[in-house]
């Protein structure tokens, strides 16, 4: 990655290259994940109701379950960690913004976190009920007001929510691990058969009559979010994606901890089988992130990723609210019987396809969000929300 002009002292508020290499490989990595739920019976409703299934590669480790199992444990959990942590990042940045020209904080920022829980609302409802942007939008309000605090008080509120967060996920295990074994869950048929063959219209009225449950993640991990939040404002304001010996020197740790320490906790977690999956997820899953910033860092800084992927990435990164938003709704068109209906054409066939899937889409929104910030400056729905932000201020 070549070096940027940007004085030191500048670097940590102006547009940094890395970042948007960042996001776009976050927002690509979650599709990483979502994709199994877009192609599992029963979709949404049907994960909650064991309907995604996992590979039990020990038992029959033929090419397509390594391969899957592979697949998932790189992205279950990691690139969401990714994601919040970059939103954080966002949000200091915002902060820095502010600061320079003066204007008091958090200002206008509420109206940007009231739009964002909107567009949440509309693409909870529309399109994907795992939607991520309603809980960021909640938890930023509370870190916009913790940035115009002393570094103490957010030191405080960062580890007493990462402490509350690990408390209630070990909880939740030893929970786990104390049940007897009960017999393997099933999807809903009705929401089966609704995903397959119902109308889009029924599809709305689920998601809307189901919406506390849908909703759970965003309330369960709400303190992973805060200390992940808080996590990257810590990290912008350390140099970390800066172009400097410093951003390099942290970079490297980053990659040499988070993956020295991420890679086996979470192989432990995984192989512990379905009782620690949420300790994987939401406890060793945002370790791993943090290497994952390193590791892509540091290829940046030593040029290993070629210049098309990492243009691509940051092309993605750049428009990440609209391609988050239309790698969901591809997938929605191309898996439900409202589409062509591959979910149920497919199922069955193994994970090939589904992996398929995800680089098609993958490529789609590279090649788009490329084509598309040749002749605008922002994304298709970034261009709205300043629109109607700037209108309102």
């Amino acid at each position: 990655m070549a070096e940027t002009l940007l004085a030191p002292a500048a670097q940590k508020t102006a547009r940094l290259p890395l970042l948007d290499v960042l996001r776009g490989a976050a927002i690509l990595g979650t599709l990483m994940t979502n994709v199994w739920i877009f192609t599992s019976p029963g979709s949404e409703w049907g994960v909650l109701q064991g309907g995604l299934k996992l590979p039990d590669p020990i038992a029959d480790p033929s090419a397509a379950h390594l391969a899957e199992s592979v697949f998932r444990f790189l992205a279950d959990g990691k690139f969401l960690a990714l994601l919040t942590v970059l939103f954080g990042v966002g949000l200091a940045i915002q902060f820095d913004s502010a600061a320079r020209r003066g204007d008091p904080w958090p200002g206008c920022y509420p109206r940007r976190a009231a739009f964002l829980f909107v567009e949440g609302t509309v693409h909870f409802v529309l399109v994907f009920a795992w939607d991520v942007l309603m809980g960021y939008a909640v938890t930023a309000l509370l870190v916009a007001w913790l940035l115009a605090r002393s570094e103490k008080v957010r030191k405080v509120a960062m580890w007493t929510a990462g402490g509350l967060h690990l408390a209630l996920v070990s909880l939740a295990t030893l929970d786990a691990l104390s049940r007897p074994p009960g017999a393997p869950k099933s999807p809903d048929p009705a929401a089966v058969e609704l995903y397959a063959h119902g109308s889009y219209p029924d599809q709305i009225a689920l998601r809307l009559e189901h919406f506390l449950a849908l909703r759970i993640e965003p309330v369960f991990s709400f303190g992973l979010l805060v200390f992940l939040f808080l996590l990257g404002v810590r990290l912008h304001r350390a140099g970390t994606f800066t172009a400097t010996d410093e951003g390099r020197r942290i970079r490297g740790r980053l990659a040499t901890w988070g993956l020295g320490l991420g890679l086996p906790l979470n192989a432990a977690t995984t192989l512990g089988g379905g009782d620690f999956y949420l300790l994987g997820r939401y406890g060793a899953a945002p370790l791993l992130a943090l290497g994952y910033i390193g590791l892509i860092g540091t290829a940046l800084d030593r040029r290993w990723i070629p210049a098309p992927v990492s243009r691509s990435l940051g092309s993605v990164g750049r428009t990440a609210l609209s391609c988050y938003v239309a790698q969901n709704l591809l997938c929605m068109l191309l898996c439900y019987g409202i589409g062509l209906g591959l979910a149920e054409r497919l199922g069955g066939t193994g994970p090939w396809w589904v992996m398929g899937l995800w680089a098609g889409v993958s490529l789609v929104l590279a090649a788009g969000s490329r084509l598309w910030l040749r002749r605008f400056d922002h994304g298709p729905l970034e261009a709205v929300q300043r629109t109607v932000l700037k209108s309102r201020r």
